[in-house]
């Protein structure tokens, strides 16, 4: 009887590249799950839970997301400053004209686990308003969600 290895990924196994995903006119929704995806390295052979296998994604036309229904003026974004009372609500339609770029961060940082392996993952995570970026020297890869 032949015993069976499990294969746990280490630092020299793991090959990185970087993913580039154009929003324009996609869904919010699908754009953060293929994104948390590749971050996490979900999409590798390789994929281990506790090793940051992941790969760098860099979002495009962050300003040209679309959301489906009534999101834009019923989807409320809590914080909480530290005071008493300092609650601040912000619509996603705000959001979206302020901000641009943080209504996708928080989609697909919210879909990372939280802790130290979380932290390093959403690291390699670039959000970007517009259609420029400057990671061409990394030779990203066109991502169609």
């Amino acid at each position: 009887m032949q015993k069976i290895k499990t294969f746990i990924a280490k630092d020299i196994d793991i090959k990185r590249a970087c993913y580039v995903i154009d929003a324009k006119d996609k869904i919010l929704g699908r754009i953060a799950t293929k994104a948390a995806a590749i971050l996490r390295g979900k999409h590798k052979v390789i994929f281990t839970p506790n090793v940051d296998c992941g790969d760098m994604v860099v979002v495009i036309n962050a300003d040209k997301i679309r959301v489906t229904g009534k999101k834009l003026t019923d989807k409320i974004y809590k914080r909480y400053t530290g005071y008493p009372g300092g609650v601040r609500k912000v619509r996603l339609e705000e959001m979206l004209k302020k901000h641009p770029t943080q209504a996708i961060t928080l989609a697909i940082k919210r879909m990372i686990p939280t802790g130290p392996l979380g932290y390093r993952v959403i690291k390699k995570l670039r959000v970007y308003a517009g259609d420029q970026h400057e990671h061409k020297a990394q030779k990203p890869i066109a991502l169609e969600v």
